[in-house]
């Protein structure tokens, strides 16, 4: 079984926000809501700074705390690609995997539902790009089957340095940074 995983290349984004308004308009988001975002981090000090533009979102990790606390079912492992999803029919809007995910990747819908990115599984699973891979201008977002090693996401990280988000939290993420 595949288990999906995006690769972002932090040297070609230039947070133009392309990938964030596709997703917007791909899966009706609502006006200020996001299912994904950008991050600008400048590291280092003066004069040895350096900066990383990114795009964020739902890392759908292996270790998901958020499916564990819903008290519902709601949110769960997709069969398909292992991706992390909420049944919004029900979510109760508790807010629980709200608050257990460290990434704050998720929101509270207005129609009362719990919201994430999806990796666009009703795109994905007909083998068709996520929605902000379509659009990126850089070609800086890559998505993939992490556990086929000839797959070009599994090529870039055995290539090139990377680096996952809050890895501390055991929530062992499935989006990579390639730095």
């Amino acid at each position: 079984m595949a288990r999906f995983g995006m690769v972002i290349d932090t040297k070609k984004c230039v947070g133009c926000q392309d990938c964030v308004i596709a997703c917007k308009t791909e899966n009706d988001v609502p006006d200020g809501c996001s299912r994904d975002w950008i991050v600008t981090e400048t590291n280092g000090k003066f004069p040895n700074l350096n900066m990383e533009i990114r795009t964020e979102r739902c890392n759908h990790c292996d270790n998901p705390p958020c499916v564990s606390c819903c008290p519902t079912g709601a949110s769960h492992v997709h069969d398909v690609g292992n991706v992390v999803l909420v049944t919004h029919e029900k979510c109760i809007g508790c807010k629980a995997c709200h608050e257990a995910c460290p990434y704050d990747a998720r929101f509270v819908n207005p129609a009362g539902y719990a919201d994430k990115c999806t990796f666009c599984i009703h795109r994905t699973e007909k083998g068709e790009e996520t929605a902000c891979q379509a659009v990126c201008p850089t070609h800086c977002i890559y998505f993939g089957d992490l556990d086929d090693p000839n797959s070009e996401v599994s090529i870039l990280l055995n290539s090139r340095k990377n680096h996952k988000l809050i890895p501390e939290a055991g929530t062992k993420p499935r989006i990579f940074y390639l730095t």
